[in-house]
């Protein structure tokens, strides 16, 4: 039981810091805006670490991803409550992918590949869908004054923060799609 609590610890750590590391290298990661938001590998590691270790490893590692950006300087805050929704609630949210977990490794196990394949976006929409509400949040409360004259601020924060998020889920959802299918022992979390 002890080595399998270190064993959780260590992977969620690492993840996390790799999901750091994804994001921050220029040539991994397409940067959209200025303010913030990218489209890159970075969320796949929290990901993987949902689908192996359920929802309890998903929200510690997006945790630490996000206290990660905020630690190295890399986070985009202007108020402590932005802040906090953006890279408190907003990371943390991607580990409720592991809310399907037990579902995708029942469907590993079974070889029943499209059914995992489902269960593998479903999991990774719900946590980005998540982390997409709280980046609308933060936009239509701290970023209003973005927002181009007569369009709606919900719009603005929603278009804005879509256009990262939506090509995020679907590479997301491919790779981590791949690396079960080929790695199928990946979703496996064991001492």
């Amino acid at each position: 039981m002890e080595s399998r609590q270190t064993l959780f610890l260590v992977e969620v750590a690492i993840m996390s810091a790799m999901a750091l590391v994804l994001d921050i290298i220029p040539f991994l990661s397409f940067k959209i805006w200025p303010q913030g938001g990218s489209v890159s590998l970075a969320m796949i590691p929290v990901f993987l670490v949902a689908f192996r270790w359920g929802m309890k490893g998903g929200l510690l590692s997006g945790l630490l991803f996000g206290a990660f950006q905020v630690v190295t300087g890399t986070a985009y805050i202007l108020t402590p409550l932005q802040g906090l929704i953006e890279y408190g609630l907003a990371f943390t949210a991607l580990g409720t992918a592991g809310i399907v977990s037990t579902k995708v490794q029942t469907a590993l196990k079974d070889g029943k590949h499209s059914v995992f394949f489902v269960y593998i976006a479903l999991g990774v929409l719900v946590g980005c869908t998540l982390r997409f509400l709280g980046h609308l949040l933060a936009g239509v409360f701290f970023f209003s004054e973005n927002a181009p004259e007569g369009q709606p601020v919900w719009l603005y924060s929603a278009i804005y923060n879509g256009s990262y998020m939506l090509p995020a889920f679907i590479l997301s959802s491919i790779v981590i799609s791949i690396l079960f299918y080929k790695q199928p022992r990946l979703a496996e979390a064991r001492p």
